[in-house]
């Protein structure tokens, strides 16, 4: 499903198909976060430069990515 068609279901009327829509999105930008993180790490980016970008402390972002790169 393109992002257009979940951003539409996101504002169905029907909980059910918003619910599920906005739940993939979340999904998406989570997988989005993890390969810009690690992609930021291999490049030698900073916890503390990744917290600030994603808007949290350097600990959460280090809390939330550490396994993932």
């Amino acid at each position: 499903m393109k992002i257009a068609d979940l951003e539409a279901a996101a504002q169905s009327k029907d909980p059910e198909v918003a619910f599920r829509a906005v739940l993939a999105l979340r999904r998406l930008a989570d997988q989005i976060e993890t390969k810009n993180v690690a992609l930021a790490r291999r490049r030698g980016w900073s916890w503390e430069q990744i917290g600030d970008a994603l808007g949290i402390s350097r600990q959460a972002a280090h809390k939330k990515h550490h396994k993932t790169w």
